[in-house]
């Protein structure tokens, strides 16, 4: 079996936050989250990333990323293309972002040949989660046995406004039995609270959620494009300049269907990350913290 491969989801837009959130620096040296992501990766056994970003941001993420850490890692990119989509389908007039999380996976699908974590770009996940799905794709994981890094959701809020979580529950033996995604997430009063068909429903603190930090194989290619083409077929009619298909959506129904089986995995870090312009200079403080703590040299390469 061929050594684990990092996937990073870096070709959002940022709407909410206002620019390229994926290389925004938020290290003493203008570092930007993904950067930390590749060196706990790396630490963690990790040789080869792919990003998969727009092809028109190439030359931005070289300048600010990959030209840094040449040498140190394998360096791939994948294009999410809006175009790569299934015949028949038309893009509708006015259409400008991507098809979702679930069509960037399947943007590297002739780039992977080996067990792979895949994850967002923007979100700062410890060096134990790293740790944790790199051993599991290298000694346990299966063609019908993927995993994914699960988070408490009260650690995963934005004091800045709301969020979407994939809200998960397991089974005793860990696995997977489902996954809802949920929006408008706020917290409120010390409590994660949400609104189900109108009515406001606080969130348990032990609620688990997917920060889209995922196991697979490359078996998940073949297993994931039908249900992208019936998300956008159906996508085009409903809601055609802003629909998406999700990749916690996708795993879910892969799990109702008995398709796949997914381990949750934990981590004993804290998640960060920047929803919100207004996150940032929380997440530079708590940056700067661990590298002052020696959690992270003051240059990273």
């Amino acid at each position: 079996m061929n050594k684990p491969v990092l996937v990073i989801l870096a070709a959002g837009m940022g709407s909410r936050y206002g620019g390229m959130k994926q290389i925004d620096g938020v290290g003493s040296h203008g570092e930007p989250i993904i950067e930390f992501s590749i060196y706990d990766a790396k630490e963690a056994g990790f040789e080869k990333v792919v990003l998969i970003i727009r092809k028109e941001h190439e030359e931005v993420f070289r300048k600010a990323l990959t030209d840094k850490i040449e040498g140190k890692m394998e360096v791939a990119f994948a294009y999410q293309d809006m175009n790569d989509i299934p015949e028949g389908i038309e893009i509708p007039e006015g259409r400008q972002k991507p098809w979702g999380t679930t069509h960037a996976l399947l943007a590297c699908r002739d780039l992977i040949d080996s067990p792979f974590a895949i994850l967002n770009a923007d979100d700062f996940y410890g060096k134990d989660a790293y740790k944790v799905i790199y051993n599991y794709l290298s000694n346990e994981i299966k063609d019908d046995e993927y995993a994914m890094v699960g988070y408490l959701c009260g650690n995963t809020l934005s004091e800045n406004g709301t969020v979407t979580r994939g809200v998960c529950e397991k089974d005793e033996e860990g696995w997977l039995k489902h996954i809802v995604e949920v929006q408008q997430i706020s917290k409120k009063d010390g409590k994660a609270v949400c609104e189900i068909n109108g009515e406001e429903k606080v969130l348990a603190d032990d609620t688990v959620v997917s920060m889209n930090f995922w196991g697979f194989t490359p078996k998940i290619f073949e297993e994931a494009k039908p249900l992208f083409e019936k998300d956008i077929r159906k996508g085009v009619v409903e809601n055609p300049l802003k629909c998406e298909s999700l990749l916690p959506t996708t795993v879910g129904e892969m799990v109702k269907d008995g398709t796949c089986k997914v381990k949750v995995l934990s981590s004993k870090d804290r998640w960060f990350g920047v929803t919100y312009k207004e996150d940032k200079p929380d997440v530079v403080a708590k940056i700067q913290e661990m590298k002052d703590a020696g959690v992270y040299p003051d240059i990273l390469w």
